[in-house]
C-alpha cells in the first residue's frame, strides 16, 4: 500500500505549474509606489537646571502622611494609629451585606469594591475620613468620622452603612 502511495508521487508531470509561472510572468508589470515623504522634526534640547528630579518622590502637601496635628486642640484623626484594611476603600464603595450576632453583638459584613467580604465590630474603622463604628444593628453600621473642617480644625460627622438590598448582594 506505501508502494502504490510513493508511486504516485513520482509524477513528473509539471505542465500545469509551468505555464502557471508563464501567465503570471506575462502580466504588465505594475508602477512601485514613491516612499512616503519623511517629515522633519526639530530637535529639542532638555536643560534640567532649575528643575526637580523626575526619580525622586514628591512631597504632597495633601497626603495623609504630612497631616499635622501637632498644634490642634479638641478634635483631631489620630495619624500615628495603624490604618485597618478598609481605611484604604471610600466609604461609599463599601456596602453592608449583612450581620452575625454572638453573645457580645453583633458583628457586620461589608463587602469591599474588590468582592472581598470582612467582619467588623464596633471599634473598628472604615473609609477613608477615619471612620470609626460606633453601633452595629441588623441593618445598618452607625460611624463617626473626623473630617477637615476649616484649616488646622477638624470635626465629627455621623455617617452609616445601610445594608444593601439585593442588587447590593
Amino acid at each position: 500500500m506505501t508502494l502504490l502511495m510513493l508511486a504516485g508521487c513520482d509524477n513528473d508531470d509539471f505542465s500545469d505549474l509551468n505555464k502557471y509561472i508563464q501567465e503570471i510572468k506575462a502580466r504588465p508589470k505594475g508602477a512601485i509606489e514613491p516612499l512616503p515623504e519623511i517629515k522633519v522634526v526639530e530637535s529639542f534640547i532638555f536643560k534640567p537646571d532649575g528643575l526637580r528630579d523626575p526619580f525622586q518622590p514628591i512631597e504632597r502637601k495633601d497626603s495623609e502622611d504630612s497631616i499635622d496635628v501637632s498644634g490642634v486642640t479638641g478634635v483631631k484623626p489620630d495619624v500615628e494609629r495603624r490604618k485597618e484594611e478598609l481605611e484604604a476603600y471610600p466609604l461609599d464603595s463599601l456596602r453592608m451585606v449583612g450581620t452575625l450576632r454572638d453573645p457580645k453583638g453583633f458583628w457586620g459584613l461589608v463587602r469591599a469594591r474588590d468582592g472581598t467580604i470582612h467582619r467588623v465590630q464596633v471599634g473598628n474603622h472604615l473609609g477613608q475620613n477615619y471612620g470609626k463604628i460606633i453601633r452595629i444593628v441588623e441593618d445598618k453600621i452607625e460611624l463617626m468620622e473626623i473630617v477637615p473642617d476649616k484649616p488646622g480644625t477638624w470635626r465629627e460627622q455621623p455617617t452609616s452603612l445601610a445594608l444593601a438590598g439585593d442588587k447590593g448582594l
